[in-house]
């Protein structure tokens, strides 16, 4: 008989799972190019084109700086069948591409080699009967295997899904009834966040995110990403709280291959790392399995100097510290109370004004309110709280930073 244990619930740091949906022209590629680049941080951008190279004329012009652009890895694709996408994503893990946008994901439901094209050729295969209907056991499996790789990707994931006009026909009475997502029914349930798009609005349908309720936006941004980012950011990293086990001290070889396990489970072994004693760039996949032979019973012994001894496992830099800070990390209530008072001080929609209020105030350069410690949200909301409430607040705040700042 199997036995099913319940767990204590944490949550983790996720990676980001957008859609971007609407016609042509209404600013999609455009939006998740913008998404990417503050997602990414710093790391690489990678693009699955298939609407006929179409997102280059996004990206820069060499030698031209002044007419802008985004930087991107460009993949052109012809044939939008689900074993291309999975080989498309397992490219972009080996390549570390932190955010993986494709553009669009319709094609894989009503283009070239897409799921619909899949069942019209199924259902005229020698011996096959049934029509369309039956066809669709085998193709399901595929489209499973296609949402099963996309979604397991490690990085930061934005789809863009066209939109057409759909209509209903009573006898001989067309009616128009609205708006039709070119994907299967239900497409939505499968990412966190679905942002409609109108002649370069955005306006969010669909959301797992408090600080993305309701919004709208025109031409949405490194804003909307920002605080996608701090909603995600709230828990426990499961790649340093792993990395961690690996190196904590008693480490045994089933701890180990239990470890190698639950990192393959999450799709965490092609994860990048930074080699605890060498500080090389390596992969989660190594790690473990230097770690693990290193305390094998009868293994051959590490080299000094790069694996541990059992026993005496030394913790990964800034690993270790990541994870430990992740506990004292500013907390979900504090990041909502920090968002209201910020509204009241007149920097509800200043990004870069809310980073330098919170670094003046808490005493160090702060990159994203992600990145605070639980005590100094604390301190940043004692000080909003005072000022909030004052008749003339934004005034009195912001001459405070000032006196700050001068100081």
């Amino acid at each position: 008989m199997t036995t099913f244990t319940f767990a204590p619930a944490t949550r983790e740091t996720a990676r980001a799972r957008i859609a971007l949906q609407g016609p042509g022209g209404s600013g999609k590629t455009k939006t998740a190019l913008k998404f990417a680049e503050t997602l990414a941080k710093g790391g690489e951008i990678g693009l699955v084109d298939t609407e006929r190279g179409s997102a280059l004329k996004y990206a820069p012009v060499p030698g031209r700086p002044d007419l802008g652009g985004h930087a991107f890895q460009h993949l052109p694709l012809a044939v939008c069948s689900p074993e291309n996408l999975i080989a498309v994503v397992r490219a972009a893990e080996e390549a570390r591409i932190a955010v993986l946008i494709v553009d669009s994901w319709s094609h894989f439901w009503a283009g070239k080699g897409g799921l619909l094209a899949r069942v019209d050729q199924e259902s005229r295969k020698p011996g096959h009967y049934g029509g369309s209907y039956t066809a669709w056991g085998p193709v399901n499996e595929l489209e499973q295997d296609m949402l099963d790789a996309l979604l397991g990707f490690p990085g930061h994931v934005i789809v863009t899904m066209r939109t057409k006009n759909d209509y209903e026909m009573e006898g001989k009475k067309v009616t128009k009834i609205g708006v039709k997502t070119v994907q299967r029914d239900g497409a939505e349930y499968e990412v966190d966040v679905v942002i409609d798009m109108i002649e370069g609005t955005g306006t969010v349908t669909k959301t797992r995110y408090d600080g993305l309720d309701g919004l709208t936006a025109h031409h949405p941004g490194a804003e909307v990403a920002e605080t996608i980012l701090d909603q995600l950011g709230q828990g426990v990293d499961p790649l340093a709280a792993l990395l961690d086990e690996l190196t904590a001290e008693g480490l045994t070889y089933d701890g180990a291959l239990a470890l190698h396990a639950r990192a393959k489970a999450r799709g965490l072994l092609r994860a990048a790392a930074l080699h605890p004693v060498t500080g090389e760039p390596t992969t989660v996949d190594a790690l473990i399995k230097e770690y693990g032979q290193a305390v094998k019973p009868g293994g051959a012994p590490a080299p000094a100097g790069s694996a541990p001894q059992p026993g005496k496992t030394p913790a990964p830099s800034g690993v270790t510290a990541a994870a430990r800070a992740s506990v004292e990390r500013v907390s979900p209530p504090q990041m909502r109370m920090m968002h209201a008072c910020f509204k009241k001080v007149g920097l509800e929609n200043d990004r870069d004004g809310r980073l330098r209020a919170t670094s003046l105030i808490v005493g160090r350069d702060v990159p994203s309110a992600n990145d605070l410690t639980g005590d100094e949200a604390k301190t940043l909301l004692d000080t909003l709280t005072a000022y909030a409430e004052r008749e003339n607040a934004a005034a009195d705040f912001a001459a405070m930073l000032d006196g700050l700042a001068a100081a």
